[in-house]
């Protein structure tokens, strides 16, 4: 059985369609439509989505990024 083009991709559903790969500061700047400066700052206070090293380089699990909305998105219903 061979799977059709109409059928969604798993990955784009269990990634909430965030990209299938590492995420740079780039990425998460242009996706909450901020400057990059002010995601150094959200990992410099540990305010933002979680981050991580590889090398010199700091990424973002697109999984986490996703929690990190959704927890947002939580936390602000309650405070309303």
């Amino acid at each position: 059985m061979s799977r059709t083009s109409a059928q969604p991709d798993p990955r784009a559903t269990l990634r909430g369609g965030l990209p299938d790969r590492y995420l740079t500061p780039d990425d998460i700047a242009e996706m909450f439509e901020v400057p990059k400066e002010t995601v150094y700052q959200w990992r410099k206070k540990n305010t933002g989505p979680p981050s991580f090293r590889i090398g010199k380089y700091v990424r973002y699990d697109p999984a986490d990024v996703r929690a990190y909305v959704t927890q947002r998105k939580t936390d602000d219903r309650t405070a309303a």
